[in-house]
């Protein structure tokens, strides 16, 4: 009899250390932290803010406290929603349309902003098409972006991005003269932008709705 308790609690013993080891998520997450009211009582089985992925390695969150609630209300509506996913895919949509309204490419506007911004663009490329004016700017660095607000409405999702950026920014003539700036000496940018999404909707794409400076 002493030798079957004894096994069985060595069965038990490996059992809770196995579940340790795979019960735990891996990787890169970091969850929105709880609210009050959720650190005391059970969290509901579904719509919790356990569905808001995270960046567990993270020193710093990608989001302000001020976003929280909104991110919360997006998770909620669209499971699938991860915040540093997103936060990444908003760094390569900045360098990408900074890059398209540079070289005045147009039709790559027209994929990655809403269409009021896009006649913004076409407006400032035109006008500098005018002037005989070309830009040949660099993104040298984004230093930081951080989600600032988030909100929802129906199933229209907007969060807003700051991006602090290094941008060196040169403008020449059409015969490649220099005109003004300096491709050694980099720009301080601080710029935030407002991404729009219907939730649940076929398209996985965020597109600029906005731009502002911080």
């Amino acid at each position: 009899m002493f030798y079957v308790v004894l096994l069985a609690m060595v069965a038990a013993f490996l059992a809770l250390r196995l579940y340790s080891v795979l019960g735990k998520r891996g990787g890169h997450e970091q969850s929105l932290p709880r609210a009050a009211e959720e650190r005391v009582v059970a969290a509901a089985p579904a719509r919790t803010v356990e569905n808001v992925p995270d960046v567990r390695g993270a020193t710093v969150r990608p989001f302000d406290s001020g976003a929280e609630a909104g991110l919360r209300a997006i998770a909620a509506a669209e499971s699938g929603f991860d915040i540093t996913r997103f936060v990444d895919g908003s760094q390569a949509a900045y360098r990408m349309i900074l890059e398209a309204f540079w070289r005045g490419d147009e039709d790559a506007l027209a994929d990655l902003v809403v269409p009021d911004v896009k006649q913004a663009f076409v407006e400032a490329i035109e006008a500098r098409s005018d002037a005989g004016h070309v830009l040949d700017n660099r993104l040298v660095t984004i230093e930081r972006a951080s989600i600032v607000s988030a909100s929802v409405d129906g199933r229209q999702a907007q969060i807003a991005v700051r991006f602090d950026a290094d941008i060196a920014a040169v403008t020449r003539d059409n015969e490649g003269n220099l005109v003004a700036g300096s491709l050694s000496d980099a720009v301080q940018t601080h710029d935030v932008w407002t991404f729009t999404r219907t939730l649940k909707s076929a398209d996985p794409n965020w597109m600029l709705a906005d731009t502002d400076e911080a």
